[in-house]
């Protein structure tokens, strides 16, 4: 069985990043690729841990190639997520969590239809996303406003989403996206190849009570 993507997508500040980060602290056997961006690389961070760090040339060149899946210009910033990274992993028959911003979470959703797991997350109110953002001070002020005002637009994306996670607090919000993962694992055309090996476990054996 192949395994499926799991797209987590949000405003900007909506913590999408750290969700995903705990939610595979507590699920290990997920996937995860990196995503490339031309955005400037913030302190703490590592090329090739938080994201693949490149400059617009390095970034077209790989539009060029036929790198990605889906790629986007999000707040004056290139993002994009690697084709062949999410095609190993799904060989592997596991399932592929992705970071995605909103404008790309659509354009996977629309290539693989049912084949994925969207989930949005909202942050409990504005003001609150407002205050994650203006904590985390990794934007001077015309980013963060750049990021508020694209925000209001975000939001009203939710709908085009399966599932929606408030993200008021990160334990609980982790395990509702935990939770959600497991849920989608034992739909029935998930679960076909193994119910087909205990059927035929049935078949082998009903002669014995004839």
């Amino acid at each position: 069985m192949l395994g499926r993507f799991i797209i987590i997508s949000s405003p900007s500040g909506g913590g999408k990043g750290t969700l995903i980060k705990e939610v595979r602290g507590i699920m290990p056997e997920l996937g995860y690729s990196v995503s490339y961006t031309t955005r400037s690389q913030r302190f703490g961070e590592e090329d090739g841990r938080e994201y693949h760090f490149v400059t617009r040339d390095e970034f077209q060149d790989l539009i060029d190639e036929g790198e990605f899946l889906e790629y986007a210009e999000v707040h004056g910033n290139l993002y994009g997520t690697s084709m062949r990274a999410s095609e190993k992993v799904f060989q592997t028959g596991k399932d592929l969590i992705v970071e995605v911003d909103v404008q790309g979470a659509v354009q996977i959703m629309e290539k693989l239809r049912g084949e994925c797991i969207s989930i949005f997350i909202l942050p409990p109110s504005f003001e609150v996303l407002k205050a994650r953002l203006t904590a985390r001070a990794t934007e001077d002020q015309a980013e963060l406003e750049t990021r508020l005002r694209n925000s209001f637009d975000e939001v009203m994306q939710y709908s085009r989403f399966k599932y929606v996670v408030v993200n008021q607090e990160l334990p609980a919000a982790t395990r509702q996206i935990a939770s959600i993962i497991i849920a989608e694992r034992q739909l029935l055309d998930r679960q076909s190849d193994h119910i087909q090996g205990i059927l035929d476990s049935f078949d082998a054996c009903k002669h014995q009570y004839r």
